[in-house]
C-alpha cells in the first residue's frame, strides 16, 4: 500500500466514521472531506467540482423537480384513495400499499413516494385503531425495493449507469434494472406482506400518540363546479365521501340565501355554495374527490387578471390581541383583490358560525385558513397582523392537469428509452413542461431539490475518482479475490454484494455505489468474469439498507411516527436481507452473468 492509498483510505475511513456517528449533516461531512482531500493533495484542484456537473447529480436533482410535479397534479393521489381502507385484513392492506408504494418509486424519487403514502398509512392505522407500527416499516422497505426497477428508481442505479458509462462506454438503459429489480421488489412485498411485518416488535401506544395540537375544525366555503361530481347529488349521497375524507357537511348556500338545516336531501346545483367543517387536509382532498371550487375561484383582482392564478397553499395564520384585522371582514378588506389570498375559513375555538365566512367579523383568537400563492403568505399575514403556524401548509393540488402531468413525464421517458435524447435532456424537458403548465413555479423547481444529497454525491465523485486513481479500490478487489480465491464467479459477486448491503445499512446509499462500483468492476476484472452482473449487483445491494433507521432516508422519516427504535429495524431487515441476497444473486448471475 503506497502512502496516497493509506492517506485515501483515513480520510475515506474518516468520512465514513463521521457518517456513522451522525452528529453532524451529512452533506457539511462531504464538503469538509472534499477540502481536506484538496488540501492534502489527494484530489486535484482542477476536478474537485467537475461533481456538480456529472449527470448523475443532475438526473437526481431533475428526478426531485419532476416528483414534485408529479404530486402537484394530484396524478398519484387516485392510486392512494383506493387503499385507505380500514376495514381491510391487515396483511391485504400491507400488500396493497406497499405495491403502490413499489410502482411509485419506480418512477418517482422512492422518498416522495414514501411521503405520500405515508399519511395515508397513518390516516387508515387510526381510523383501524392499531398501531402504524405494523404497516410504516413495511410500506418503507417496498418504496426502496422499488426503486431498483429503473433507472430513476433510486440514485444508486443512476450513479451505476453513468459508471458503466464512463468505464465501458455505454450506460444501462430505463429498464435493465428491472429483470432483477421487479423480481426481488416482487418476492420482498410478499414477504413483508405475509411474514416481515409480524416479525416487527410493538410495544403498548407504539406510535399511537395524541395527534399534534390542532387549531381546532375550520368552517369553510366551497362551490360546486359545473361538472364536479356533488352536481345533482344530495349531502346524504355524499355520506361516504364525506365520512371517508373525515369532513362534515353543515349546509347548503343557494345564491344569497342559507337554505335551512343541513339540507340533508336537498340536490346540489351548480354554483351552489356547500358549508364543510374539518381540516385543511382533509378540506382540500374532499374539494378535489367532490369537485368543489373557493367560492372565489375565478374572480378578477383589481388589475384585471385572475384573482388566484397558478400554484395555491392553504395556509393557518391565529388572530393576536391588537391585530389589525380584528373587528374586520375580509370582504371589507378586499383581501382577494388587493392582496390575491382569500380567506377560505376560520376556525373560532370549537363554536360554529352561520354567517357567510367572507362577511365574519374576525375577533381575536379565531385562527384564518388562506389560500393564496405561497409566496404571498407571509406578506398578507404580516399586512393582516396574523401569526403564521408554522409547518401547517396544505398545498391545494392542479388535479385538472393530471393528465397532463403524466403524459408529460411519459414522453420525456419515452423519448430517453428511445435514444431520441439523452435521460438528463429528457427530464429536463419534463421539468420545463411542469414549470410552463404552472405545475411547478420557480420557486419550487429549487425547493424541491435535496440540495444536501446533491452536495453530498458532488463532493463524493471526486474523492472517490481520487481513490480509483491511486488504485485503492483495485487493493480492496485484490484482497476480495484472494479470500475468495478458487471459488465459483457467482460466489464471489454473492460476497461483493454482502460487503456492498452491509456498507448501505450504515451509509448513504449513493456513497455506498461509489465506493463499492469501482471495486466491482476490479474483482470481475480479477476473475475474469462479465462486468455487468458485479455492477447490477452492486447498484442492488447498495440500495438494500433495512438494518438501521440510518441506512436509507425513508427508513429514518418512519421512525418518529413508528415509534421505532434503533434496534427494531434488523428484526424484519435482516431476515429480508438474507432474501433479498438469495434471489438476487443467483438472477443477476442468471440474467447478466
Amino acid at each position: 500500500m503506497t502512502e496516497e492509498q493509506a492517506a485515501l483510505f483515513a480520510l475515506m475511513g474518516a468520512f465514513l466514521g463521521l457518517l456513522v456517528w451522525g452528529r453532524l449533516r451529512y452533506d457539511l461531512v462531504a464538503a469538509g472531506t472534499l477540502f481536506v482531500g484538496v488540501a492534502a493533495g489527494l484530489v486535484p484542484e482542477d476536478t474537485a467540482f467537475e461533481g456538480f456537473g456529472h449527470a448523475a447529480v443532475v438526473v437526481i436533482a431533475l428526478v426531485f423537480v419532476v416528483s414534485r410535479g408529479l404530486t402537484n397534479s394530484g396524478a398519484v393521489e387516485v392510486l392512494a384513495s383506493k387503499i385507505s381502507n380500514p376495514d381491510r385484513p391487515l396483511a391485504l392492506h400491507i400488500a396493497l400499499i406497499s405495491g403502490v408504494g413499489a410502482a411509485l418509486s419506480a418512477v418517482i424519487n422512492n422518498v416522495a413516494a414514501l411521503a405520500l403514502l405515508m399519511t395515508v398509512d397513518l390516516q387508515t392505522s387510526e381510523k383501524a385503531k392499531r398501531s402504524p407500527a405494523l404497516t410504516l416499516m413495511p410500506l418503507s422497505f417496498a418504496t426502496i425495493l422499488g426503486g431498483m426497477i429503473t433507472l430513476i428508481g433510486t440514485p444508486p442505479n443512476i450513479v451505476i449507469a453513468q459508471y458503466r458509462a464512463e468505464t465501458l462506454g455505454e450506460p444501462y438503459g430505463m429498464f435493465d434494472f428491472a429483470y432483477v429489480g421487479l423480481v426481488v421488489a416482487v418476492i420482498g412485498i410478499l414477504f413483508t406482506a405475509l411474514v416481515g411485518w409480524r416479525l416487527i416488535p410493538v410495544r403498548d401506544g407504539q406510535g399511537l400518540r395524541p395527534s399534534a395540537p390542532q387549531s381546532g375544525l375550520y368552517t369553510v366555503e366551497a362551490r360546486a363546479a359545473e361538472k364536479g361530481k356533488a352536481v345533482g347529488r344530495t349531502p346524504t349521497d355524499l355520506g361516504d365521501l364525506l365520512e371517508e375524507h373525515d369532513v362534515n357537511l353543515l349546509g347548503l348556500i343557494r345564491g344569497d340565501r342559507r337554505l335551512p338545516g343541513f339540507s340533508r336531501h336537498e340536490e346540489i346545483r351548480a354554483e351552489d355554495v356547500l358549508i364543510l367543517e374539518g381540516e385543511p387536509a382533509a378540506i382540500e382532498s374532499f374539494m378535489g374527490a367532490a369537485g368543489l371550487d373557493h367560492p372565489a375561484e375565478g374572480e378578477e383582482g383589481d388589475d384585471g387578471k385572475p384573482a388566484l392564478p397558478g400554484r395555491l397553499t392553504l395556509a393557518e395564520a391565529i388572530v393576536p390581541e391588537g391585530a389589525w384585522v380584528s373587528g374586520r371582514t375580509a370582504s371589507g378588506l378586499r383581501l382577494l383583490s388587493r392582496q390575491g389570498v382569500a380567506l377560505l375559513g376560520v376556525s373560532r375555538q370549537g363554536r360554529r358560525f352561520r354567517e357567510r365566512v367572507r362577511g365574519l367579523t374576525i375577533r381575536p383568537g379565531d385562527v384564518l385558513l388562506l389560500v393564496g400563492p405561497p409566496e404571498r403568505m407571509n406578506d398578507v399575514m404580516s399586512w393582516l397582523g396574523a401569526l403564521p403556524l408554522a409547518g401547517r401548509e396544505t398545498p391545494v393540488l392542479r388535479r385538472e392537469k393530471a393528465a397532463f402531468a403524466a403524459l408529460a413525464f411519459l414522453a420525456a421517458v419515452g423519448a430517453a428509452v428511445a435514444g431520441l435524447v439523452s435521460l438528463p435532456v429528457a427530464l429536463l424537458g419534463c421539468v420545463g413542461a411542469y414549470a410552463l403548465g404552472g405545475l411547478v413555479s420557480g420557486r419550487e423547481v429549487y425547493e424541491s431539490v435535496e440540495w444536501k444529497a446533491i452536495v453530498l454525491l458532488a463532493c463524493l465523485v471526486p474523492v472517490a475518482g481520487a481513490l480509483e486513481q491511486a488504485g485503492g479500490t483495485e487493493l480492496i478487489a485484490t484482497a476480495i479475490v484472494g479470500l475468495t480465491a478458487g471459488w465459483p464467479a457467482w460466489a464471489v459477486l454473492m460476497v461483493l454484494m454482502a460487503v456492498t448491503m452491509t456498507l448501505s445499512d450504515f451509509l448513504n446509499n449513493v456513497a455506498t455505489t461509489l465506493i463499492a462500483a469501482p471495486i466491482g468492476l476490479g474483482v470481475a476484472q480479477a476473475i475474469g468474469a462479465p462486468p455487468d452482473p458485479f455492477l447490477m449487483g452492486v447498484a442492488v445491494a447498495a440500495s438494500c439498507a433495512f438494518l438501521t433507521p440510518i441506512g436509507h432516508k425513508n427508513n429514518t422519516i418512519i421512525m418518529g411516527p413508528g415509534g421505532y427504535r434503533f434496534a427494531d429495524y434488523w428484526r424484519m431487515g435482516l431476515p429480508l436481507e438474507l432474501l433479498v441476497l438469495a434471489v438476487a444473486g443467483p438472477t443477476v448471475w442468471w440474467i447478466w452473468g
